[in-house]
């Protein structure tokens, strides 16, 4: 409980304002640790409050209690209340939508909290990296069943729906995003939609996937070969070179260091080979409550790597109409340098025989 009070007096303090007020799902997450659909929060110097409705009062009350955050029973009347006089009102503007804004602008001055909660949340305490590991646990075993599982003639749209089956059995609370599973030269496309395309054999295949444990994401991307038709000789070369470039990034990415200096490690390798302009998008992006988050590896990104920060490191390589190679983990750093959470997969080229 110490630890939830600091880290809310120090956003409060950050913020500048008479009180924070959150109507934002995943803001809510954070800052309370409950998960609703709907509800209010209000952050002042005194103390920490959530208004639930009858849908959410009881388990709330339960769960929060001892936490330092108090469940206040209403609705939005209840939290314009206990917002009343407040003369300065922090929100998230990016994460508040207009018509809120018009609302509350009219009795308070309106100020930007979400600096000061991005700057609490791109570094993610124990418990937060605690949850982030065994999301990533379940992705992966859930991935390593679905490889005994995988016959020719299933659908993208039935391998997804298998995959996600194995992490909800495994204990995930539901995915960190739409599965893509692409087969064929439907890896192409970065962010591909999962459809009715059947297996063949000889087949790449390119699964980015990743569940949620109470609330906290996982990311990964496996591609691999169903069975080897003797006809990948280019594919096989180009992703020995995304390996590379991936493992490049973990070996060297230290504490200090950019999103920009991350992401060139990957792409200025890539351009050694002549793949850089078949690398159509960022290395990395953060993970947590929500699957994009703070940092982010990118060429324009100048925010600075630190310990307990966690992020993708996902290089890919996207041939229009031919093939498509992207190789994920979920990483974080740690005593200045960067480790990654997947250990129960390979990232070498697999070969399903």
């Amino acid at each position: 409980m110490a630890m939830v009070k600091e880290k809310l007096r120090k956003i409060y303090e950050n913020s500048g304002v008479d009180a924070l007020y959150i109507e934002c799902d995943f803001l809510r997450k954070y800052l309370t640790g409950f998960s609703s659909t709907d509800g209010y929060v209000i952050l002042d110097g005194k103390s920490c409050k959530f208004v639930a409705d009858p849908r959410y009062f009881e388990a709330a009350e339960r769960e929060l209690k001892g936490s330092g955050v108090e469940v206040v029973a209403g609705a939005y009347p209840e939290a314009m209340d206990l917002i009343a006089g407040k003369k300065t009102l922090g929100i998230p503007f990016p994460f508040t939508d207009a018509s809120s804004y018009e609302r509350l602008k009219k009795a308070h001055t309106l100020v930007d909290c979400m600096p000061a909660l991005k700057q609490a949340m791109i570094v993610k305490s124990e418990e937060e990296l605690s949850l982030i590991q065994t999301a990533c646990d379940i992705a992966e075993e859930a991935f390593l069943e679905l490889l005994t599982e995988l016959k020719e003639g299933m659908t993208e749209n039935e391998t997804a729906a298998l995959l996600e089956y194995n992490m909800r059995k495994r204990g995930a609370s539901g995915t960190s995003f739409d599965t893509i599973c692409a087969f064929g030269a439907h890896g192409s496309v970065p962010h591909y939609e999962t459809g009715d395309t059947k297996l063949r054999f000889g087949d790449p295949v390119l699964i980015d996937f990743g569940c949620k444990v109470k609330g906290y994401c996982s990311d990964i991307t496996r591609t691999f070969l169903f069975g080897d038709d003797g006809k990948h000789e280019e594919f096989k070369k180009i992703y020995n070179s995304v390996l590379t470039a991936h493992e490049l990034v973990k070996e060297n990415l230290v504490a200090g260091m950019t999103g920009r200096e991350g992401d060139a490690l990957a792409r200025d390798y890539l351009k050694e080979k002549g793949l850089d302009q078949y690398f159509t998008h960022s290395l990395g992006h953060g993970i947590g409550l929500q699957i994009h988050e703070y940092p982010v590896l990118s060429p324009r990104s100048e925010e600075k790597i630190a310990d307990g920060m966690v992020f993708s490191d996902e290089p890919g390589v996207y041939i229009a109409g031919r093939l498509g190679i992207r190789i994920e983990d979920s990483m974080y750093m740690k005593g200045g340098k960067t480790f990654s959470f997947m250990h129960k997969t390979t990232k070498n080229l697999l070969v399903l025989e």
